[in-house]
């Protein structure tokens, strides 16, 4: 069955092109959005007096009969052909309630239907993309609930740069993925508006209440150019980039845990459920899963800009070119949800070693700045300062000391002004930690503070 014929002789279809064409193995996704919006539309019909009664009865009854089978069959598209979803449900329909099936497409085309279907499927899965990064947002704030105190290095260039709090290093991620849910919901705001009622680009000659219909479908509001509507897949887009944003967030973590998972650091280690071994070496244990996540984040990227590509030279209003978008947008969200529900999981459930993160922090001479600062509140100049313990860092560096390390004689050469409280300065990353009561800084009643914080956001987010 076509939804188009007249114009073209028949039996001169190339099968090949015909598979090639074809949407159905894609866009049968939108079945039971397909289903939805169709039912809403025939009573609209009817209630624009384009229907009678009794029709619009027929195609309603129909219409929750394919519902019903298609729900009581998850298999029902295999070994079906059609050119896509809607003209499968159309043929369905004509099979079990005749020729008034020909009336479900009166005044609307696939150009209004697919948009409105696309925007009811990327407004249900941004609730479940939330949802995961709720979940994620929840391990996160556990695990820096269970280690409040816990010291470690923290690094700029993957260098020892200062100490910080384990908690304030996840909380910085709870930051970004704090973000992302409000990106998602930015792109719901933009995307939730109702294109069916525009036709295939010009409006319809029916008197429809398009703005009854948005109600009816959940819609907060109708979209106001129907040459826009038909062809705009700017949601699309957003929501592959707020994907894209999101697997780069977890991408960023993934690659810091597997480097803490390591030996060489050892600041955690992931639960046997989320690592993998080796054929050929019995002692390892790899990171598998965060690895994925990484590799996947490439590819939500290549979803994003691939749809970048289709639009930007597109005329208007709608081409065919806009059949690919849905393979794409179906890929990235079911990729980035599948990354983020793992993620969540290896977070809640690895193993954190304080100690080994603690005893991180006697390398690289993390206090130096805290030092610097010190003689600074003495009424040394920071640059005098900065240079004066440059030298001290470079007199121990070439003898393999740590500051503790450091003899009271040989630092007085260095640095004239050392003295019992500047040994304890360079000597105790806990006291560096502390010292840094900034609002969003590191030192421990900060850090509370922004537990504190963080729990409420993740109440409120819960309750949404």
């Amino acid at each position: 069955m076509k939804l188009w014929g007249g114009r073209f002789a028949p039996g001169r279809r190339d099968p090949d092109f015909e598979n090639f064409s074809e949407s159905f193995s894609v866009d049968q996704r939108l079945i039971f959005y397909d289903l939805q919006v169709n039912r809403a539309y025939v009573r609209e019909l009817g209630r624009a007096r384009v229907l009678t009664q009794r029709e619009v009865r027929q195609l309603t009854r129909g219409l929750e009969n394919i519902r019903r089978y298609v729900k009581s069959h998850p298999r029902w598209a295999r070994g079906q052909m059609a050119e896509d979803v809607h003209t499968w449900v159309e043929a369905r329909l004509e099979s079990a309630v005749g020729p008034v099936a020909g009336k479900l497409r009166t005044g609307r085309s696939r150009n209004d239907l697919v948009a409105t279907e696309t925007r009811l499927y990327l407004k249900s899965e941004i609730s479940n993309l939330k949802s995961v990064i709720v979940q994620l947002l929840a391990s996160l704030l556990a695990q820096a609930n269970r280690h409040p105190h816990a010291v470690m290095p923290g690094y700029t260039h993957l260098q020892p740069a200062q100490p910080i709090l384990f908690a304030h290093y996840l909380l910085a991620y709870f930051e970004m993925f704090r973000r992302d849910v409000s990106r998602l919901e930015d792109c719901l705001e933009r995307a939730d508006e109702l294109p069916m009622g525009a036709g295939a680009l010009a409006g319809t000659t029916y008197r429809l209440d398009r703005a009854r219909l948005g109600r009816e479908l959940g819609f907060a509001r109708v979209a106001r150019n129907s040459l826009d509507v038909t062809s705009d897949r700017d949601f699309v887009a957003e929501l592959l980039f707020a994907c894209a944003l999101t697997m780069t967030h977890l991408s960023r973590l993934a690659e810091d845990l597997i480097i803490y998972s390591s030996p060489g650091f050892g600041f955690v280690e992931l639960a046997d459920a989320y690592s993998t071994g080796s054929s050929l070496m019995p002692q390892k244990k790899n990171p598998d899963s965060l690895e994925l996540i990484r590799g996947k984040a490439a590819r939500v990227l290549s979803r994003v800009t691939g749809a970048l590509a289709l639009l930007k030279g597109l005329p208007l209003a709608y081409n065919r070119d806009l059949q690919e978008d849905k393979a794409a947008l179906f890929d990235g969200v079911d990729t980035t949800r599948e990354s983020l529900i793992i993620a969540a999981r290896v977070v809640r459930t690895l193993r954190v070693s304080a100690e080994r993160m603690r005893a991180a922090t006697d390398q690289g001479f993390l206090t130096a700045t805290d030092v610097a600062d010190e003689l600074v509140r003495r009424g040394v100049p920071f640059a005098e300062a900065h240079a004066e313990v440059g030298k001290v860092v470079r007199y121990c560096a070439e003898r393999g000391k740590t500051f503790a390390e450091l003899s009271p004689v040989e630092a007085r050469q260095l640095l004239p002004a050392w003295d019992l409280r500047l040994r304890a300065i360079a000597a105790s990353p806990e006291r560096a930690v502390a010292r840094r009561k900034v609002a969003g800084g590191t030192a421990p009643a900060q850090v509370a503070r922004q537990l504190r914080l963080a729990a409420r956001t993740l109440a409120t987010l819960q309750r949404r």
